[in-house]
């Protein structure tokens, strides 16, 4: 198995921040690589590799919430102005004038809102499965929930029961155990249906957690 390096800490925007780094510091930016859900920063441990050793200075931190770092209690403190924050934080902490900035899935929306907000830190954005796309014209979940109705996973976790948690709490090996499994074979039949509001993916696909997982790259 590939070795992280060592674990550091900083403190960011009111929260400790636990991350990775390794390479050479050099002039040019470094690049920074931002974890999605449901991941930490230990899922870049092949690209912390290949870029330390190609010469590139990289840092990978655990988002908040996540992993080695502090999770706060309230919804709120993981809008993207926090989120955006901690990086912003991040990069102060280690002197850094810009950075390229590399998201997978949920991390995708944090990088591009970097761009959006804090353009003068930001050398370069790249985003992997999760494009740019513009301000929704409604309530985001309102949109998912029209599209794929109330068992879609992102619509059920909203529960104010919280219910999702308490299968999470309850069934922690269990959950990982499913969404890190090799996936079923993807089928080429894309979707004829029109999309709502920018969201492309059929409205017949299973999007209920956990039955989403078997059909996640839909």
């Amino acid at each position: 198995m590939i070795e992280m390096p060592p674990l550091q800490f900083a403190e960011v925007n009111g929260i400790r921040m636990g991350f990775y780094e390794a390479g050479p510091h050099t002039d040019a930016p470094p690049v920074i690589l931002c974890h999605g859900w449901p991941e930490i920063a230990f899922s870049w441990r092949y690209q912390i590799k290949a870029l330390s050793e190609a010469g590139i200075r990289v840092i990978a931190p655990d988002q908040r919430g996540y992993g080695a770092t502090d999770r706060p209690e309230p919804v709120e403190a993981y809008d993207l102005e926090h989120l955006t924050g901690d990086l912003v934080g991040l990069l102060d902490h280690l002197k850094i004038d810009k950075a390229i900035f590399v998201g997978h899935d949920w991390g995708g929306f944090v990088v591009w809102q970097m761009a959006l907000r804090h353009r003068d830190r930001v050398a370069g954005v790249v985003g992997v499965n999760t494009p740019h796309t513009a301000r929704p014209p409604a309530d985001p979940i309102e949109l998912l929930r029209k599209r794929f109705g109330d068992s879609m996973y992102i619509v059920q976790f909203q529960n104010p029961a919280r219910e999702p948690d308490k299968i999470f709490g309850s069934r922690v090996e269990q959950t990982f155990d499913a969404f890190m499994r090799k996936p079923p074979p993807r089928k080429d039949d894309a979707t004829s249906d029109a999309p709502t509001a920018g969201v492309g993916a059929s409205p017949k696909t299973n999007l209920a957690f956990p039955q989403m997982i078997a059909a996640y790259d839909a």
